[in-house]
């Protein structure tokens, strides 16, 4: 297959060409209350042609290797027909030529659990909600794994079989007690073994405990407080509020970004850094090489407080006059690469969670995530659960916590970083282009932020 691939796109008349190919098996796994929502396993195919002509881009995708040369054609000819319309040339940035030979390391490998098995375990986290009583009402259990052989060569020699391995799932319980409803889940997620999958009886009970205890929480007073994040809500916030405008082809397209998002500037104290990694074996982000072929690695976004950097592929690095990180990712072969994230996250800090605590007479200690949205600089994120803070201790449990801002202002209010990074994995993915979901992870220690937005009710 190498010599054929290699052939394939040698000598075109184009400036560049690409072929991928991609074959995939997926299990799934699900529940919805005592119902088995969903159990199979499933192949795929596919593949795709990229061309580049006088700054014009082709695209091709297929499931058939049939007429692979005249998929490449019909790219290079799509290729010339764009690059009509465009203003000026485009090139991309230089990269080594790479051929390789890429397996994960695995512990225990989700190909060698039986379907049947994996049924039974998910089965047995579904009753355990189930069997926990009232408050709890329903559940909801899901898992699946993922196979990915990837193989990619390009005109400049590149050529890279790459095989990908992602297992991830999760669990909810719901509560409900007159007229009012909370949820609780939990996460998890590995590109490197099915072990993450099994005993996690402690998890499911907590879950359903503070579901439970959500019921009796009273909603949090709207206020402006310091607040406390966990590290999975920090990692969010970083990916969701900081990481997409980082994202180079979002920086290229937008004016007012590009002012926004000027290297050098300050955005926080020199306490502050922010990266993006593909290096982490073992979390859904990791990644040997993108889906340029090219070889990923650590980038600081901000290091001491101030932009030092961004996510590129090479078309965006050229463009910006700056290297390419790795960071060109497509959700699957139907779709070309554009800049995405991978493990995005903070570096930890000196302080000890008592320290932050220390110095708060009121505030909120915010635990999870519900997910959010950003709009721009703005974003609004949702707490799994929250504390208040009084004196300096952590006090009753709240519930109904948002919180708003600005994320520029947000980032310069962070005023101590935690010695306790983690990583927190899940089902779910990013969206961008219409490309979802996409692996990826979040990494951070708790974060203490003054001056926060905290949505409830209002006096």
């Amino acid at each position: 297959m190498e010599s054929y691939l290699r052939e394939l796109v040698r000598g075109r008349p184009a400036d560049y060409v690409e072929v991928r190919l991609e074959e995939t098996h997926v299990t799934n796994v699900s529940f919805r209350g005592p119902v088995l929502d969903q159990v199979g396993e499933t192949t795929s195919f596919g593949g795709n042609v990229r061309a580049l002509v006088n700054g014009g881009w082709g695209f091709v995708s297929f499931t058939r290797l049939e007429d692979l040369e005249a998929k490449v054609a019909l790219a290079i000819r799509q290729a010339e027909l764009v690059s009509r319309e465009r203003p000026k040339p485009l090139r991309l940035a230089p990269v080594p030529v790479v051929r390789d030979i890429v397996r994960p390391e695995v512990g225990e490998d989700p190909r060698r659990v039986p379907l049947s098995a994996k049924k039974e375990l998910l089965e047995g986290y579904n009753r355990q909600i189930m069997a926990w009583g009232p408050p709890i009402v329903t559940s909801s259990v899901s898992y699946f794994d993922r196979h990915r052989h990837i193989r990619f060569a390009n005109s400049e020699g590149t050529y890279i079989d790459q095989e990908l391995l992602d297992v991830a799932g999760v669990f909810w319980a719901a509560a409900a007690r007159g007229g009012v409803t909370q949820i609780r889940h939990y996460t998890f997620g590995s590109s490197s073994t099915f072990g993450v999958a099994r005993g996690l009886e402690a998890q499911v009970e907590e879950v359903c405990r503070k579901a439970a205890a959500l019921l009796d929480a009273p909603v949090v007073q709207g206020g402006v407080y310091p607040v406390i994040l966990d590290p999975q809500l920090a990692g969010v916030f970083v990916h969701e509020a900081f990481g997409h405008l980082s994202e180079a082809d979002n920086v290229d397209e937008n004016p007012n970004l590009q002012k926004v998002m000027t290297l050098g500037r300050e955005f926080g104290g020199p306490h502050l850094h922010i990266y993006d990694s593909g290096s982490e074996p073992g979390l859904r982000g990791y990644l040997r090489y993108d889906d340029e072929g090219v070889p990923t690695r650590k980038t600081y976004l901000v290091r001491e407080g101030k932009l030092v950097g961004r996510l590129h592929s090479r078309e965006t690095a050229a463009k910006m006059g700056e290297e390419p990180t790795g960071n060109a990712r497509a959700v699957d072969w139907r779709f070309p690469p554009i800049c995405r994230m991978r493990t995005t996250g903070i570096e930890p800090g000196e302080a000890s969670f008592e320290e932050m605590l220390e110095g708060i007479e009121l505030g909120v200690y915010a635990v999870g995530s519900y997910g959010g949205q950003t709009a721009g600089e703005m974003f609004t994120f949702t707490a799994g659960e929250a504390y208040m803070v009084r004196n300096g201790k952590l006090a009753e449990m709240v519930r109904d916590v948002t919180l708003t801002g600005n994320v520029f202002e947000t980032l310069r209010n962070i005023d101590l970083i935690g010695r306790d990074p983690a990583s927190r994995d899940g089902p779910g993915g990013c969206g961008k282009g219409e490309q979802a979901p996409l692996a990826v992870s979040f990494r951070s220690p708790h974060i203490r932020i003054q001056n926060v937005v905290v949505g409830g009710v209002t006096r």
